[in-house]
């Protein structure tokens, strides 16, 4: 994780930044004049604990949405790497090229062999570059639908982390079939024999993130969102500003509660105190005890009748109205 001097802090983590500035003075002054200040930095210490719980306990929307984006969060690599062992990454989607905003490949979940597919951010400018962002070319996503058949293949689980802005909205994207290649996925996904699970890490938007979005569970982290727009965008649209994000956020109902009470997702996964970026390793152990018991569970599933819950599931989902024949003017 970065260093504290490395660190970003968000407007609202202020407070947590001026304790972290406090211990620092304290720090070097007891250094300076030889004194023992272990107690009164363990307290700030706890401080920062506290603050961290209070500020997160009742972020708006807006403000998820923008942990969502912490550079300092982690992103599907890191959570790999802090939940399981030999990840053995696998590339191209042997078409067009490797596509770096996609990521897969089996590891060991707990000793079981997993399929794990998502979306990599950059971790600076040069691999934000590289990584496109998050936003996945259709190579991308037939990539990922390469490996999700590799899985169905050797019968082994697929969990899908999905972290995306958007797929990638470039003219040369559409020229390859960006809408057919994720609605391809979608298809395919329903049908697919083995256990799959999904789980929104970070922002979870549009058909970006329903291109490896449709499975058995589908489950979002407390500081992430899940909607068909970017707050920014809606405002844009609605507003023609983005001055009115903050609003968009609100009536877009993007959080983990309303997706839940929406019956879009099945679970809300806790983070450690102030947000995963904050501590990666508690991150990655919080995620993995609760995708553990879950492909325990749909493993006794029969494959049939796990297909036929997915398309039923999905099938139910969204609200609406019929209207008799007589005032449809029918």
């Amino acid at each position: 994780m970065p260093e504290f001097k490395k660190r970003q802090f968000l407007d609202f983590e202020k407070p947590i930044k001026d304790l972290y500035d406090q211990i620092e003075q304290i720090k070097v002054s007891a250094e300076k004049n030889k004194t023992d200040v272990s107690g009164y930095v363990q307290t700030l210490e706890q401080k920062i604990n506290d603050t961290k719980r209070d500020l997160t306990a009742n972020l708006t929307p807006w403000q998820k949405v923008q942990l969502s984006r912490h550079p300092d969060r982690p992103y599907t690599l890191k959570y790999i790497d802090k939940m399981t062992e030999n990840f053995i990454e696998l590339h191209g989607d042997r078409n067009v090229k490797d596509d770096k905003a996609m990521v897969g490949g089996f590891a060991q979940l707990d000793g079981e062999t997993v399929m794990f597919i998502g979306q990599q951010k950059g971790i600076n400018t040069k691999m934000r570059q590289l990584r496109n962002f998050g936003m996945a070319n259709p190579e991308g996503y037939r990539k990922a639908l390469r490996l999700m058949r590799l899985a169905e293949k050797f019968n082994k689980p697929i969990v899908t982390l999905i972290d995306t802005p958007g797929a990638y909205p470039g003219m040369e994207a559409e020229e390859r079939g960006q809408g057919e290649a994720i609605a391809r996925n979608i298809y395919e996904m329903m049908r697919l024999k083995v256990p799959v699970i999904c789980v929104i890490i970070g922002e979870g938007a549009s058909g970006g993130a329903l291109g490896i979005g449709v499975g058995d569970r589908v489950l979002m982290l407390e500081n992430s969102w899940y909607t068909v727009i970017s707050p920014e965008n809606c405002s844009s649209i609605l507003w023609r500003s983005w001055d009115k994000k903050e609003t968009a956020a609100e009536q877009l109902r993007l959080t983990g509660p309303d997706m839940m009470r929406f019956g879009l997702v099945d679970g809300v996964v806790p983070e450690p105190a102030g947000g995963s970026h904050w501590d990666y390793d508690e991150a990655g152990r919080i995620l993995k005890e609760h995708l553990i018991p879950i492909i325990k569970e749909l493993k006794q599933i029969p494959a049939e009748k796990r297909c036929a819950d997915r398309i039923v599931k999905f099938g139910k989902m969204g609200f609406w109205n019929e209207l008799p024949a007589e005032a449809a003017g029918v």
